[in-house]
């Protein structure tokens, strides 16, 4: 098999779960990899260097931000037959994504004049056309929003996951070889299904919302004791590592393929929110929701940029 491996706009965090799970590494080993950059000294121009369509699998990371990294999703594209979106900056637009709630200019300003790490005096926005240490440099196009690579090219699989799991990622290497009918390398039931908290029967009920360092959870399911685990609307497939550790659930591996959008699950809170009435009117619906302190970054934490409401805004914004 003949392999690229590139990454976008990420924290480099799949790159590095690919070198941690040994089989994978295994699997490299026996296969060519002919563009990998964050791992060897590869350039723009060995990409550009090979044939179109002569790879058998373009694996990619990250979001897109800039139009060098949209270039190089492109390239990659044309010179593979299978592109793989790997990891939920790829899938969704990740966490890169939830800069989409501001507009270009205010990002570069909290960036480089505003945040507490610059030096005072020497807060500079940078331009397009710069010069650093006596050369002139023309910097990538910084967009207006953030996207999945799914909004640029043609994605043949995806496998999420912030980064993907252990028992994911070989599940991925071990077809590379024999490419399954299904396209995401994730569960269609969700993350409670196969949770081992998950015990009580019945609807689920919520007396009050709780941010995680404000509550010392028990082995019981953590929506019931009031913190908001979104395994109920994700995917599952990551072997529920966060909750494991007694953190919440927040929703890397997507949301269910039933439902129209992430933001489906404000809904849900709302409902079984309360004292087990039967009725709850609603101020005291409004009252719990309130408690929830960053609705977005909760409930679309990974998939902004692939949600409808980031559609909508985008639409609106023109």
């Amino acid at each position: 098999m003949r392999l690229v491996i590139n990454w976008a706009a990420s924290c480099g965090g799949c790159d590095v779960s690919l070198l941690d799970c040994r089989e994978v590494v295994m699997s490299l080993a026996e296969h060519d990899v002919l563009y990998w950059p964050v791992a060897l000294d590869f350039k723009q121009k060995d990409l550009k260097a090979l044939e179109d369509k002569s790879m058998d699998f373009g694996i990619v990371n990250g979001a897109i931000r800039t139009s060098e990294q949209e270039e190089e999703l492109k390239i990659v594209r044309e010179k593979c037959k299978v592109l793989v979106a790997y990891g939920s900056c790829a899938c969704f637009g990740g966490i890169p994504g939830l800069a989409n709630q501001f507009d270009r200019e205010s990002i570069l300003r909290r960036a480089y004049v505003e945040a507490q790490s610059n030096l005072e005096g020497q807060e500079v926005i940078p331009k397009p056309e710069t010069e650093i240490d006596g050369f002139q440099l023309t910097l990538p196009e910084f967009f207006d929003s953030v996207k999945p690579l799914d909004r640029v090219v043609k994605v043949d699989y995806y496998v999420p996951g912030c980064p993907p799991s252990s028992s994911t990622i070989e599940e991925f290497a071990r077809s590379l070889s024999n490419p399954p009918e299904r396209r995401f390398f994730a569960s269609d039931k969700s993350l409670c299904h196969d949770c081992p908290r998950n015990q009580t029967k019945g609807a689920k009920k919520i007396a009050k919302i709780n941010r995680p360092h404000e509550l010392k959870a028990d082995e019981e399911c953590l929506l019931e004791q009031g913190e908001l685990c979104m395994g109920f609307a994700t995917r599952g497939g990551c072997g529920g590592r966060c909750i494991s550790v007694n953190m919440p659930c927040r929703g890397c591996y997507g949301k269910l393929p039933a439902m129209v959008d992430v933001g489906d699950a404000i809904s849900t809170i709302a409902s079984i929110t309360g004292n087990g009435e039967d009725y709850i009117p609603a101020p005291k619906i409004f009252d719990a929701l309130n408690a929830v302190k960053d609705p977005v970054g909760l409930f679309y934490q990974f998939s902004l940029p692939s949600s409808l409401i980031n559609s909508f805004s985008a639409d609106r914004s023109k």
